[in-house]
């Protein structure tokens, strides 16, 4: 079957021509005459087929065939798809087989400024291609409006419709228009998928041309055991065939990616990194130097992957197995396009096996083992994959002891019998009485000379007494400080003899008798004075107070008197 049996008009067939296709793939053929129909369709086919050419072909043809609408342009078509770099993919492709037709298209999406976008929706556009997030952003600015929509095509619907993309969807569905044709196509269409896509579509077409999630027969597949820290060695030493001009390197995380990347630079082998972290730029311009020969190996995680048509593609890494089957098929599916063959190889350490098993179940056959020359077997550590048994069946499930790392066992001692004779214990020696430890004396510090200075009378109360520095030459001494009082008893002497008197002093610092017909046993105080010479307590009234009983109170106070001591 070529083209020109499919009914297609003559300017795609011009165009079709212009790109070298000839033949239909199986998809190809069964989704054109259904949507030339204007049939809802649920196709399903692996990646490589040719579904873009499957839906885009009939929608430039309904389009160009229509009538030309009077006043401004409207969109009539819609296309959701997951990533940036599949919507470019999808542009593209329009704009190729529409080249000699008159349908206006344009590709919106995010990462970039909104200006160049918003620009081409004011001048009007037939067919829409954009991711969810920037549409609904330009949907709630006002720039996009959907009201007169005909056609709604949701490519890789099984991303799309998980979770991370539903209520995107939804939100997106609730602003169509009920009378539309909605067109589904999928590389891989689970149960719950397909239940939940009947949901949305009417009476759809099934088209399925190979099995559900199968891979591409002339695609070469094989699997290396490797431990996780020597799957860059391994990586290393396969990348050193000289055949192995350009690789794709898929991992399951965006940090990976990049410490793949770097890895591979260390070794001299051209690489870059692309993931949703990376600028569109970036991200473009990665693509673009892979395409063109620049960079030897591409590393890509799920998402970003979604798009990439690379012509004459030959290997494909997965250095971190999907714990998503389906996805294994989307990864493989980049090699082996239209026909050609191709090489998946994978990596999978203790940690993947049951996703490896998870993967051989979804397409129905075993991965072979890849062989690896010896030189490289002794460098790194390769399980063999028949002598382990799987972690996740035989570890018990849940944190705890059981997790813990079984140990060698332990030697069991000989059990003796309860009347066996135990061995008696040896008695304590006795400690000598008064044995103390002999403390050593500690080391005696050099003196520190005292220079020619005032000794200060404030610190040398306090300070401990410290050696003359003995001096050169005699030195004439400082005149005596002369003072009128008369010479003090020292001090601890002068509390002793002077507390009993304390007791009976009143407040003024005069005496009081204890009886009064006894003069004689009234104590004289001499009378004290500061250093200038001058009384203290110099009060107007030197005579005596009158006499009161003696108290608690009066006799606890203090005499102002004693702290002369101090230095005011």
């Amino acid at each position: 079957m070529t083209f020109n049996e499919l009914g297609l008009i003559e300017p795609i067939l011009k165009a079709l021509a212009t790109e070298g296709y000839v033949t239909p793939t199986p998809i190809q053929q069964q989704a054109i005459p259904v949507v030339l129909q204007q049939r809802d369709l649920l196709g399903c086919a692996q990646t490589g087929t040719g579904k873009t050419a499957a839906f885009a072909l009939p929608i430039i043809q309904l389009h160009h065939q229509a009538p030309p609408a009077k006043g401004p342009m409207n969109i009539k078509t819609l296309i959701l798809t997951p990533t940036r770099e599949l919507a470019i993919q999808i542009g593209d492709s329009f704009k190729a087989y529409g080249a000699f037709t008159r349908i206006r298209h344009t590709v919106i999406f995010g990462g970039v400024g909104q200006q160049p976008q918003t620009d081409a929706l004011k001048r009007g556009v037939e067919v829409l291609i954009a991711t969810p997030g920037r549409l609904l952003d330009l949907m709630q600015q006002g720039f996009v409006h959907l009201g007169n929509l005909e056609i709604f095509v949701l490519d890789e619907a099984d991303r799309m419709l998980d979770m991370g993309f539903i209520h995107d969807v939804r939100k997106v569905i609730a602003k169509l228009p009920n009378q539309r044709q909605t067109l589904f196509f999928s590389a891989t269409m689970p149960n719950e998928i397909q239940k939940l896509a009947d949901t949305i579509l009417r009476n759809p077409e099934k088209v399925a041309v190979t099995p559900v999630s199968s891979t591409a027969e002339k695609v070469q597949q094989s699997v290396f055991f490797a431990d996780k820290n020597q799957k860059k060695n391994l990586l290393t030493h396969l990348l050193q065939d000289p055949e192995i001009k350009a690789a794709l390197v898929f991992s399951r995380t965006k940090h990976g990616a990049n410490k793949i990347a770097k890895e591979l630079l260390k070794v001299r082998i051209t690489a870059e990194a692309i993931h949703g972290n990376k600028s569109q730029t970036a991200r473009q311009t990665a693509l673009s130097n892979f395409k063109n020969g620049k960079t030897r190996v591409l590393v890509a995680t799920d998402i970003a992957a979604r798009g990439i048509d690379i012509d004459d593609l030959a290997y494909v890494f997965n250095y971190d197995l999907p714990n998503v089957p389906e996805t294994y098929v989307h990864r493989i599916g980049r090699t082996g396009r239209a026909g050609a063959s191709g090489q998946a190889i994978s990596f999978c350490d203790q940690e993947e096996r049951a996703y490896l098993r998870d993967i051989e179940k979804l397409i129905g056959k075993k991965v072979p083992v890849g062989v690896i020359s010896p030189d490289l077997a002794l460098q790194i550590s390769v399980p063999s994959p028949d002598s382990e048994e799987d972690t996740r069946e035989n570890q018990p499930r849940g944190g705890g002891r059981n997790q813990r790392q079984q140990s060698a066992p332990r030697q069991q001692q000989p059990q003796q019998p309860r009347n066996a004779p135990q061995p008696q214990r040896q008695p304590a020696q006795p400690r000598p009485q008064n044995a103390q430890p002999q403390r050593q004396p500690k080391p005696q510090s050099t003196p520190q000379p005292v220079w020619d200075a005032q000794p200060n009378p404030v610190t040398q109360k306090s300070a401990a007494p410290q050696p003359q520095r003995q001096p050169q030459a005699q030195r004439p001494q400082p005149p005596q400080r002369t003072n009128d009082r008369p010479a003090q008893e020292p001090r601890q002497e002068q509390r002793t003899n002077t507390a009993a008197p304390r007791q009976q002093q009143g407040g003024n610092g005069q005496q009081r008798p204890q009886q009064r017909n006894q003069p004689g046993n009234m104590q004289q105080r001499p009378q004290q004075h500061n250093r200038n010479g001058q009384p203290l307590h110099k009060h107007p009234q030197q005579g005596q107070q009158k006499n009161r009983p003696q108290t608690a109170s009066n006799s606890k106070k203090m005499d102002w008197g004693d702290l002369d001591e101090f230095d005011f």
